[in-house]
Parts: structure tokens; C-alpha cells; sequence
């Protein structure tokens, strides 16, 4: 485990899904964004591509819960969420910022 996916014990989810997010601390793991050919087939994408989210939030992100929700915005949420973090990360010097 990296420090980056150790980093997100205790923060605050970042995906923050509206009527999903449990917005409980202490679930909260590191959810990497596997689209747009990040990662492999069965490789996470680096670190840097991934974004703080809670139990809840996660679960959705996976697909293991369905939300009534398009793809699009749940797209777009995460992305969101990936800027978020890294804006947390540049800020606890986990990554650089330029």
C-alpha cells in the first residue's frame, strides 16, 4: 500500500454523491479512476488517478451498488473528485505541484 492510498484513512470523501455519500470519515479508502486506458486489464491506474471516497461512494464507483444516476454525471463527479485529492495530496506533499 502507498502512502497516497494510506493517506485517505480518516479524510473526508471527496466524491461526495448526493443521497449516496455516507459521509463517514472513518470508511473512507482510496478509489482509483480506471477509465480513459488508465491502468490494464486487472492493473490500477497510478496513485495520481484516484480520488477519497467513503464506503458508500466507492461501492457506486465499482458498480456494486447501482444509483439512479447517469453515466455521465457520475463520470464527471469523479473526475471532479480526482482533482479534489490531488489538491489534498499537493498539500500534504504526497505529489508535487508544479
Amino acid at each position: 500500500m502507498s502512502k497516497i492510498t494510506q493517506s485517505a484513512r480518516n479524510e473526508e470523501c471527496q466524491v461526495r454523491l448526493i443521497g449516496i455519500c455516507n459521509h463517514n470519515s472513518e470508511t473512507t479508502v482510496f478509489a482509483h479512476y480506471r477509465k480513459g486506458g488508465l491502468g490494464g486489464m486487472g492493473k490500477k491506474p497510478k496513485d495520481i488517478f484516484g480520488a477519497y471516497a467513503c464506503s458508500a461512494c466507492h461501492d457506486v464507483l465499482d458498480g456494486r451498488v447501482k444509483a439512479e444516476m447517469d453515466l455521465f454525471t457520475l463520470d464527471s463527479e469523479f473526475k471532479s473528485a480526482v482533482l479534489r485529492t490531488q489538491e489534498i495530496l499537493v498539500n500534504k506533499d504526497l505529489i508535487k505541484g508544479i
